[in-house]
């Protein structure tokens, strides 16, 4: 570790005999997660005090884990005796053991927590399509399983940034959306390849890059009337098929949900979502289609209409609804390429500014940042 503005203060953590597999920055800045090899224990370490709390067990080194929106608890997925259990500590309090409780999974995949930090939900392998939803407290509200069971697991779960509603997307192309108040089923988005004149449909630019050489800005183009997208067929035989939602995330305000299915790894729906005083009836609203497999979407953390795409190319891609037309009345979509002006580099992922204004570009061996420029036109 290296203090940016004192170049002699410099820290080092030893795992020792025990490994370490993964290191991160807990939310206060000021303790770092050491998760150690074999899942033997996660050490929490103030770099304050130079003191440690270690937690044994954990189940996993990259997921099974949480800190609550304000910093203030630590969730951790743990097994003991061959058992799921839930750990939820202090994080305010040196880490102290708040709450112990069991799971009802047989074999947990992951958990996530909801923005409100309210409740948890909780799910099965890859083996049962099965989600728990349980409060902080360890109270289980309820268990959900579509009918009749897709016969494969859940691949992704994603909270409304409220907490009103939880996306649930598995291995059979389908979302499920239940709500919090009832916690049931109250829609299903599904994969669909006919798309109809009322959804809005972009589509890349054949051959830009080597138009462009790589440098400007270069619209999509709009298709007009019904379309028919087609799929990859896979093999269900195989393990990891490619089949199902491989991405979802909402926007800042949670009125678009953004999925992407493995079956057509080229698209990227997004799904319209009512406001609380429309009737609730999500809809297909826009879909892109790209000329690579899509690596990566990631939304504006502080615009709700904004976001940016990678396809492992010498470029990226940027999807907006909050551009102004001449007459600066109304707000329109835009779709827009972008190259990246450096030699031999492939963005194979990318991350936002915590202000919505920069990103950073990662490549395969390197990275590049880039930042935004506002024109007349584009929102400020």
């Amino acid at each position: 570790m290296l203090k940016l503005r004192d170049d002699e203060w410099n820290g080092r953590i030893d795992s020792g005999v025990e490994g370490l597999v993964k290191a991160e920055w807990a939310p206060d800045g000021r303790t770092i997660l050491c998760f150690s090899d074999w899942g033997l224990r996660v050490t929490l370490w103030s770099i304050s005090t130079g003191n440690a709390t270690y937690i044994q067990y954990p189940i996993y080194p990259d997921k099974g884990y949480a800190f609550r929106s304000d910093g203030r608890y630590f969730v951790l997925a743990e097994r003991h005796k061959s058992k799921d259990t839930l750990g939820v500590y202090d994080a305010t309090d040196q880490y102290k053991l708040v709450r112990h409780f069991p799971l009802p999974t047989s074999s947990l995949a992951s958990f996530s927590l909801s923005p409100t930090g309210n409740h948890i939900a909780v799910w099965e392998g890859p083996l049962e399509f099965k989600l728990h939803v349980l409060t902080l407290t360890g109270d289980l509200l309820t268990s959900f399983s579509p009918c009749p069971d897709p016969g494969f697991g859940i691949r992704n779960v994603a909270w409304h940034p409220t907490g009103a509603f939880l996306a649930i997307g598995g291995w059979d192309d389908k979302v499920h959306i239940l709500d919090s108040l009832s916690w049931s089923d109250v829609a299903k988005l599904e994969l669909t390849t006919r798309l109809s004149s009322s959804v809005i449909v972009w589509r890349e630019p054949s051959k830009w890059l080597e138009t462009t050489e790589g440098r400007g800005f270069l619209s999509y183009d709009r298709l007009q009337g019904p379309q028919i997208l087609s799929t990859i067929r896979f093999d269900p035989t195989k393990p990891n098929p490619k089949s199902g939602v491989a991405q979802m995330e909402w926007n800042l305000t949670g009125s678009l949900l953004m999925v992407r299915f493995d079956n057509i790894p080229t698209a990227i729906y997004l799904f319209d979502f009512p406001t609380s005083s429309e009737k609730f009836a999500p809809k297909l609203r826009t879909i892109l289609i790209q000329s690579q497999p899509v690596a990566h979407v990631r939304w504006n953390p502080v615009r709700k209409g904004s976001l940016t795409l990678c396809c492992g190319t010498q470029s990226v891609y940027i999807w907006s609804d909050e551009w102004h037309s001449e007459s600066d009345s109304d707000q329109e979509e835009m779709a827009e390429c972008i190259g990246v002006p450096a030699k031999k580099f492939e963005t194979k992922d990318l991350r936002w500014s915590p202000d919505g204004k920069g990103i950073i570009l990662i490549g395969k061996d390197n990275f590049c940042c880039a930042f935004e420029v506002e024109e007349e036109g584009t929102p400020s």
